[in-house]
């Protein structure tokens, strides 16, 4: 009896160091796990930021930035992005068309709903009026020479020396935007279309601007003897095509719900001109 007690305890003595030796094994497994998922995360974050970025619109040589020379100061048309409340937040959500109306956004920002949910029974439908909801762009393109606004003219037919030419604007002028088309609520549409433009080509754009008198340009250009050199300048402009979102918007509330219902969708075609502000595009030419 004794012998065996002694040889049971031999056993379990050997049995034990065996068992921690082996015990770490599953711990390698999860590490070389964890080791293969990590790279996974990794590539995920770069590509979600850059189908966020837009390249936006390379401009040619010939085009130049007056913003520190224009002696017409331009007004910016950057405005900060406007953001929804947690409310108007959660009204967009319910609405089955987009919203991007800054000025709808605006009011609804503006507006507060103190709903209970021991309203059983009430309900409630209001009308905000009918609104141009969202704009999508399907082409947007630069004519880089949109307006002719000034041209220096140099005459060196009966010089014997070269020449030097450069840019200066001798008269202020307005140079004008608009719609292809006559839409309602024009003055929101122009918005949604502005925005829209600017993100995509990257340019102080705006629906007017202004080139001062006595602008000038730090570039010259040489005139051969015999020979007129012709120094144009334009002002640039964003050609924004599209189609806009219209539709009447009513807020319902429904015992202690609320939403944004959209009724009667229409879409319609439109296109714009948009000017490129404090950018002068120079063209230059000699003639005999």
């Amino acid at each position: 009896m004794k012998k065996i007690i002694v040889i049971c305890l031999f056993m379990l003595f050997i049995s034990v160091p065996a068992l921690a030796k082996e015990a770490p094994a599953p711990q390698k497994d999860n590490q070389q796990h964890q080791e293969k998922q990590t790279p996974m995360k990794k590539e995920k974050a770069p590509n979600t930021q850059e189908n966020k970025k837009e390249a936006g619109i390379k401009k040619p040589d010939s085009v130049t930035d007056i913003a520190q020379h224009n002696t017409y100061p331009n007004p910016n048309q950057d405005e900060p992005e406007l953001q929804p409340s947690a409310l108007t937040e959660e009204l967009l959500n319910t609405s089955k068309i987009k919203i991007e109306n800054p000025t709808l956004i605006h009011r609804l920002n503006e507006s507060n709903i103190h709903t209970s949910k021991l309203s059983i029974g009430y309900h409630a439908r209001i009308f905000l009026g009918k609104w141009p909801l969202n704009y999508e762009s399907s082409k947007t393109t630069v004519n880089w020479e949109y307006k002719r606004v000034n041209e220096n003219l140099s005459d060196n037919r009966g010089g014997l020396k070269e020449q030097t030419l450069s840019y200066n604007q001798q008269r202020q002028v307005k140079v004008n935007g608009g719609l292809t088309a006559q839409v309602p609520a024009q003055d929101e549409v122009k918005k949604l279309m502005l925005n829209r433009a600017a993100d995509k080509t990257h340019l102080p754009i705006a629906f007017e601007t202004y080139v001062g008198a006595g602008t000038k340009i730090d570039r010259p250009y040489h005139v051969a003897p015999k020979k007129v050199g012709h120094l144009n300048g334009y002002v640039p402009a964003v050609n924004e095509k599209g189609k806009i979102t219209y539709g009447e918007v009513y807020l319902v509330l429904h015992g202690g719900k609320k939403s944004i219902e959209v009724k009667n969708v229409t879409q319609q075609g439109i296109g714009a001109w948009i000017p490129v502000q404090d950018h002068i595009s120079l063209r230059y030419l000699v003639t005999n």
